[in-house]
């Protein structure tokens, strides 16, 4: 097993990361309009992704192990001088583009927050929280034990 097999799992995943992070750039788009059908689908979209993508670490993972059980990627660039460029360039790409993802999914977490926040403020608006008024004790209160629950001690 060569490191060339690693570099081409290293290539697929650094694809579908740059696809993750374009899907992250139109949720936001989409939250924005609050367009919630094709949140929906593009949530589908992203779940799709995030699965090849585990299943791509897996194979990357199965890989690594056959250079040495515990080595990094940098001790397996360093172990194959003719992929050395290649395995540390992707790993480069792979952490902006991860980053850039995690930067964007905080953006559109705030975002769909703020969403709720307002939903919850005009539902307020529309529909107030009527208050209970009735005669009885206090919700929280209850008669201490021997005692009637109503005003007057009848054992006075």
């Amino acid at each position: 097993m060569s490191a060339e097999t690693l570099v081409v799992i290293m290539n697929k995943m650094l694809k579908l990361h740059k696809s993750l992070y374009e899907l992250t750039v139109k949720k936001t788009d989409i939250v924005k309009k609050g367009d919630t059908a094709a949140l929906d689908q593009l949530l589908k979209d992203e779940q799709a992704h995030v699965t090849a993508i585990n299943k791509l670490e897996q194979e990357r993972l199965a890989v690594a192990k056959k250079f040495s059980p515990d080595a990094s990627l940098q001790e397996i660039a360093e172990a194959n001088p003719a992929e050395n460029d290649q395995l540390l360039t992707i790993k480069e790409e792979l952490v902006e583009v991860i980053s850039e993802i995690k930067a964007r999914n905080e953006l559109n977490q705030k975002l769909i927050h703020q969403s709720l926040q307002f939903i919850n403020f005009s539902k307020s608006l529309v529909m107030p929280q009527e208050k209970e008024i009735n005669y009885g004790p206090p919700a929280g209160k209850k008669a201490k034990p021997g005692q009637s629950p109503g005003m007057f001690n009848s054992k006075a």
